[in-house]
């Protein structure tokens, strides 16, 4: 049992087929689809042409690329004018287009504090998380005991920290004896343990869902600061993939 440290690493995302690119590739003869655009690009530019334009979602690209990809912005703005028709569909709000890029995540060693803030969001999201009911915390068990999230503010504390660490000694404690003495299961002596217990799960969300989240757990937004560190994370690393998204995240 100890503290532990939050990791979060994107492990999968929206890339395109190798048929579809080879067909999308077509209209632009010397030209390299992806020196112009990032998967994430072409995928939203197909969404967002397919409402509006005459063409086939196959052939959106192929026909329309060079033209969205291959130039200025017309709106003076900067990148190309696929970014210009990005930032319309921002600022219009119809951002359903951006739900067909989606993410996924390995979040490792936040609290279930936090879980419990972050499932209140649900629409565009999945979670898979680990089980207290499966995975026993004991400490003779394979985990060697609950690892915990020791708050910002506590740490801040020398005595606030002491008593919190006490109180992790004793929930592991008692959840031992439940389990030893008692011969209670795993899955009805998990009520003993605490809010801050770590916890590790795999998420996938679309674009818009988590441009929604960011909006309302970034910092200044009065949210805890666990999930504010946690939304920071995880924009940073839809924008390592998809540089073009930094802006919306900036917006919100």
């Amino acid at each position: 049992m100890e503290e532990t440290q939050r990791k979060v690493r994107l492990i999968a995302h929206t890339q395109l087929t190798q048929e579809f690119f080879d067909e999308a590739g077509d209209g632009f003869h010397d030209d390299d689809l992806n020196q112009l655009a990032s998967d994430g690009q072409v995928v939203a530019l197909t969404a967002v042409r397919t409402c509006y334009s005459a063409n086939k979602p196959t052939e959106i690209v192929a026909k329309e690329g060079v033209k969205y990809f291959g130039s200025k912005a017309s709106d003076g703005g900067a990148g190309t004018d696929a970014d210009r028709l990005f930032r319309h569909i921002f600022a219009s709000k119809h951002t359903s287009t951006l739900e067909h890029l989606t993410f996924t995540f390995a979040i490792e060693g936040v609290s279930r504090a936090l879980l419990a803030q972050l499932t209140r969001h649900r629409v565009g999201f999945s979670f898979s998380v680990q089980s207290q009911r499966y995975v026993r915390m004991g400490s003779d068990d394979k985990i060697g005991g609950f690892d915990y999230v020791v708050p910002d503010k506590v740490k801040q504390d020398h005595i606030a920290l002491a008593v919190f660490e006490r109180s992790m000694e004793l929930a592991q404690e008692m959840y031992d004896s439940l389990r030893k003495d008692g011969g209670i299961t795993a899955e009805d002596a998990r009520a003993v343990l605490p809010n801050a217990t770590a916890t590790n799960l795999v998420m996938t969300a679309n674009l818009t869902a988590l441009l929604s989240f960011y909006s309302k757990r970034k910092k200044g937004r009065g949210a805890q600061a666990e999930i504010t560190e946690l939304a920071e994370a995880l924009r940073r690393e839809v924008i390592d993939v998809e540089p073009w998204t930094d802006q919306f995240f900036e917006e919100v």
